[in-house]
């Protein structure tokens, strides 16, 4: 059971757009990259533990906060142990050496094991602040199936591409019997999940920088046109309804500015199609709060 099943984060959505609009420096590119790459490998491990078929809690994508100090979980499994996951979509080759782990022909890269051992002890304290005594099972999950590492230590707590089906089979069979504690420890974690602002660590970024325009749901592509109700993408020839396209482009213009009080104009000139005012305002009408009258009208 799911009971904070994984999304996409906002951080991730806002860099996609950006990097669509407006040319992204390149260490901005390459964290989007890292980020869109973690989620993917992330879901990749989903789809693994949501086959369990013995009792269990599923907890994903937690953000806690223990001593002052905040910590990220990529994936929690509540049996009558705790299993805690940390996911890594890293792919090539790799080395490990001297308690670091190096890309070849690269520079030493943050040691995952380290994230481990430090969430692991964050978590054990939140717990028995809040009274919980459970066995706590730490892993390095590496997802990819195109990730090798060479010099791989023998007793670290890491799961390989090639040893993931056996783990998980062996996890399926591990002793399960829950109760109601089990269901409240699920449901404190999910209660103590911080919420971080996903504007952290984001490049600076006006309305006049980003290219206007409607973009393809699907390969992101501005290369679209109108045909009566539906939006058609050149590129991959991908249909949608001119509703939804609106609405999902004013849901960018929400993502990207808050803060702004969403008009009419505001929305023909972020898609820039060949479509009516009057029509842009009344499917702003039928999906959003009007506020305001007359020139001043603005939609929530």
């Amino acid at each position: 059971m799911f009971l904070k099943p994984r999304t996409e984060s906002d951080k991730i959505k806002i860099l996609r757009i950006l990097n669509a609009r407006m040319n992204l420096p390149e260490s901005d590119k390459q964290y989007f990259l890292n980020l869109k790459k973690g989620f993917e490998g992330e879901v990749m491990f989903d789809k693994l533990t949501e086959k369990l078929e013995n009792e269990s809690l599923i907890v994903n994508d937690l953000l806690l906060k223990s001593n002052n100090t905040t910590f990220q979980i990529d994936s929690i499994v509540i049996k009558e142990t705790l299993y805690l996951f940390e996911v890594k979509n890293y792919e090539g080759d790799f080395y490990y050496q001297s308690d670091n782990f190096y890309p070849m022909n690269g520079n030493k890269i943050q040691n995952p094991l380290h994230q481990l051992n430090r969430s692991e002890s964050l978590l054990s304290q939140l717990l028995l602040k809040h009274g919980y005594r459970i066995p706590i099972e730490a892993w390095v999950v590496f997802i990819n199936p195109a990730f090798t590492l060479y010099q791989s230590p023998k007793d670290k707590p890491i799961i390989y591409p090639t040893q993931l089906d056996f783990f998980m089979k062996k996890l399926n069979a591990s002793p399960s019997k829950l109760n109601g504690r089990h269901h409240k420890l699920a449901e404190l974690l999910v209660s103590l999940h911080q919420h971080e602002s996903p504007y952290k660590e984001l490049p600076k970024y006006e309305d006049d920088q980003l290219k206007k325009g409607g973009t393809c749901k699907t390969c992101h592509s501005f290369s679209i046109s109108v045909n009566g109700r539906r939006i058609i993408c050149e590129e991959c020839g991908c249909e949608e309804d001119l509703e939804s396209a609106v609405m999902r482009s004013v849901k960018e213009l929400k993502l990207l500015f808050p803060d702004k009080k969403i008009t009419t104009n505001d929305v023909l000139d972020w898609c820039q199609v060949k479509v009516a005012k009057a029509r842009i305002s009344r499917i702003l009408k039928k999906n959003l709060k009007a506020s305001g009258y007359g020139q001043w009208s603005y939609y929530e």
